[in-house]
Order: C-alpha cells, then structure tokens, then sequence
C-alpha cells in the first residue's frame, strides 16, 4: 500500500500533473510522516503551482525528518525565497547554511554569488566564483560567470585564452561550451574584435541549441504567426468595473518589449519614484492564464466577470503581500506584449510602458544573450528577425486599440538625451520626476535579468547602434526587416 501510494504521487509529478500530485502526497504523508523524499516532492509540486509557503513549510518537514543531502533542501528553500518571495536575506541565509553543512557545495556556492550579483555586489560574487573553482577545477560555469562580472572591455587577453581553453576541452559538456561561449563572445565584443565576437556567439548558439530538452521544439515561425492571428482576432470581455472609489494599492504598471529593447532600465529608472517598487520579471500573470484561461487567448471570450474578477485580486493580492506597503509595483517580463489584452481587461486603469530600440541592435543583442530555451527564437539570427516582426504588428494591434495608455520607452533616444526622454515618461505615467533619478545606477536594489551589470553602468553611446559594427553578419536580417528600419547612414564592417 505504501510502496503504491509513493509511485502514484511520484509518477504524477513526473508527468507534470502537479496539483494532482500534490494531493496524493498529502494523502501518502497523512498516513505515513516520516517520509523524508516525500516531503521534499511535495516541496517541488507546491513551489511550481506557486504555493510558496507551503513549499517552504514541506522543505523543512524533509529537514526535520532527516532528509539525506540536507543542503540540496536549504538550496531549494533559497530558490523559493529569492525567486517567488523576493526575499533575498532569508534565500541568503538558506545558502549559507548549505554551506555550512557541505563548504564546496557549488550550486550553492553558484547562487548566493548570483544573489550578489543582483545587488551589484561584485567583489563578494567574484569571491564566491573563485570558490567554485577550487572545489570543480574544470566546471565551465563559474568561469563564465566570473568572466560576465567584468565591467564592458574589462577582459583581458588571459582571460580570453582561458575561456578559449575551457570551452576545447574534451570533457566539457556541450551545455558548459554554451555557457563560456557566450561569455567568450561578450569579452571579444568588449574588446572591439568583432568578427571573432560573432563567430563566437554562433558556436554558443548552436550549442545551447544542442541541450534543448525534447519537450521544447525548435521556433516554428508558422506557428508563431498563428499564435499572433489568434491574438489579433480574439475578442475581448469588457474591461472590470472599478470595484471602489480609492484605487487598490499596489497600483501595477506593467513593461513589456522585446528582451534588450531597455525594460530593465526603464525598470530601475521608475522605480526611483517614491512609493514604486520594482518586481521584475514577475511569473504571476502566465501562471494565471495557464491555469484559469486555457486555451488561450480563445477562453478570454467566454470568461465570467466572476472568474476574470477573481484573477484581477489573485493577482492584486499576491504583489501586495511581495511588496508590503507599496503604491506602485513594475511587473517587467518582456513578453508581458502577448497579455496586453488581457492586462487592459483585469486592470483597466494600468500603466503600460512599452520598451522600444532600434530592430538590429535589439535582435543582435538577442542572439548575443543566453536564453531560457523556451525562447528558442533567439537561438537563431533570422528566427530573431521573424519573432520581431510578429510582435511588432502586435504591438500595433495594441496601439490602436488602447492608443496613449501604452507609453512609449525610447531606449536609443534615453542614451542620446536622458532627462527630456525621462521626464517625458514620468509624466505620462502621472509620477513625480526628480533629475537626480537618473542616479540609479548607484542604487542596491536587487536586479535580476541578464542586464544587471549593464544597467548599473554609466550609460555609454555604444549601446545604441551597436549593430553598425556587425555590417557583414547582419546583411540578411536587414534586408529581412528593412520596412522597419530608422533611416540611418549605412553601417560597415568590423
């Protein structure tokens, strides 16, 4: 009976039924306690349905119970804390008591320098790396990581040799090959060797490409043309009546663009206003529809106020208890463009900032950034290209439906003219603007996107036009996106 019970929850997690899962380890550890794996299970099913203090209390009854390897658990309650709660002292803590109990654990070693990292924290993070090392010598990661903390140009030609070094190694597995190829290409870039730089990106490319699991196929663009049809043709419940004459708080303002078009910036420069905190890339909306709107976008026709009501607080009610006391809290995924419909319904009165950048210098900075593989688009330069036409006519479809309530972000013109841009958007978006926010780069917050270093440097004029230095490997995809190009002199070669 007990050996039954524990492969029937187990197999249901596997298969990715969690909620079902779930349930049948509460009945498995109703019954039988002292199950310390199935505690830690139950752990991973209540964090990925997002029951995150509950996960956080099924962790630590595998703890209490004696689990083996007790610093795997610390390290996933550190992953709970830091990426759901946003509650990076305790994930700190978390980190170092797997420390405690195993010194060269690496992924712990790995992520509390991670958690530095976010705070702009380099030199305890650039410790923590160095760790790593020690204990795994030949491990790939901690050396690119080591490598990205170096400020733009920083990476000497040492530096260079090792990368180039680790990544020819025969033991290196292909998904280490993309990890320092990525940082090879970012150095080389740094460096102004440009075409060495991009025939760096592509190995790293084509070999994240390699470690893809079997679940994520290749970008398919018919599909992902069929995906913006449906999202243009969906219809659209009336938006919610206001539910009170004060506002609820926290007030949302999304951020949606193209990953690199400038959302982390404009991020960290809103959340300068009093009373404005920054979320990140919160998960909370695609969880939502994923399990209360599917499929999507065709069950938006259908949806009761009642349901779309209760998805609107959900949603209110999880940014207030993550961001106590707050007036305003960003929710900044990129891809939040696909939910702009859905975002204007559940919140009529929201605050959407569209990030914009020139086409070539967001797409190459795309294929130059290490994505989940869900993005697989940016795997490849015209797959990229294509990705950016679909959302550029959903973004117009946007536009015209909702017009000033989206407000455009102009990354290219912040970098040329910051305040007057600045200003501008914090006047659309009714907030209080200061000159002395452009400071933001000094600030502590946390910052976690791939543009956390980036950010927390002085802007400099070489981040926009970037592309003109790439001339030859960007012939196709200008061609392909020349409709949609500024007029510009031409570009040249490296």
């Amino acid at each position: 009976m007990l050996e039954a019970l524990v492969r029937e929850a187990d197999s249901l997690r596997l298969a990715g039924r969690d909620s079902e899962a779930e349930a049948a380890y509460l009945r498995l550890l109703s019954r039988w306690p002292a199950l310390p794996d199935s505690w830690f299970n139950l752990g991973v099913v209540q964090r990925r349905i997002g029951r995150f203090e509950a996960a956080l209390d099924s962790y630590q009854q595998a703890l209490t119970r004696g689990i083996r390897r007790p610093e795997e658990v610390h390290l996933n309650r550190a992953f709970v804390y830091s990426e759901c709660l946003r509650q990076d002292e305790a994930a700190a803590r978390e980190l170092n008591e797997a420390l405690r109990l195993s010194p060269a654990y690496v992924p712990a070693l790995l992520n509390l320098a991670k958690l530095h990292e976010d705070r702009g924290e380099r030199e305890p993070a650039a410790a923590l790396y160095e760790r790593a090392l020690v204990a795994e010598p030949r491990s790939g990661l901690p050396l690119a990581r080591l490598a990205n903390l170096l400020p733009r140009g920083a990476q000497d030609e040492a530096l260079i040799e090792r990368l180039r070094a680790a990544i020819s190694r025969p033991e290196t597995s292909v998904a280490e090959r993309a990890e320092l190829g990525f940082a090879l290409g970012r150095a080389l870039d740094g460096r102004a060797e440009y075409r060495a730089a991009f025939a760096a990106y592509l190995a790293a490319n084509r070999d994240s490409r390699a470690t893809a699991p079997p679940a994520i196929a290749p970008y398919d663009r018919a599909a992902q043309e069929r995906v913006t049809g449906q999202l243009l043709r969906a219809p659209l419940p009336p938006p919610l009546p206001g539910r009170s004459v004060e506002a609820p708080r926290p007030r949302p303002i999304f951020i949606c663009g193209m990953f690199r078009s400038g959302s982390t910036l404009a991020e960290q420069l809103i959340a300068g206003a009093p009373g404005v905190e920054p979320g990140g890339e919160l998960n909370v909306l695609p969880a939502l529809i994923g399990r209360a709107l599917q499929p999507f976008p065709e069950a938006l026709a259908t949806a009761s106020q009642a349901l779309l009501g209760g998805l609107a607080d959900e949603y209110r009610q999880w940014i207030a208890r993550a961001f106590p006391g707050a007036a305003y809290v960003t929710d900044k995924r990129p891809d939040n463009f696909f939910f702009i419909g859905l975002i204007k319904t559940l919140f009529p009165d929201a605050l959407v900032v569209h990030t914009t950048r020139d086409p070539l210098d967001t797409c190459l900075s795309v294929f130059f950034l290490h994505l989940d593989h869900q993005m697989s688009y940016a795997l490849d330069l015209m797959d990229t290209g294509h990705f950016y036409r679909q959302y550029r006519r959903l973004m117009a479809h946007w536009k015209k439906l909702y017009g000033s309530a989206i407000v455009d972000f102009d990354y290219d013109a912040f970098v040329r003219d910051p305040e007057p841009t600045a200003a501008a958007l914090f006047a659309a978006l009714g907030l209080p603007w200061d000159p002395q926010l452009l400071d933001f780069p000094r600030s502590s917050r946390a910052v976690r996107t791939a543009s956390a270093w980036q950010v927390r440097e002085p802007l400099y004029r070489d981040s926009s036009g970037r592309a003109r230095h790439y001339g030859p490997e960007l012939a196709p995809l200008r061609e392909y996106l020349a409709d949609l190009l500024p007029a510009r002199p031409d570009e040249g070669g490296s």
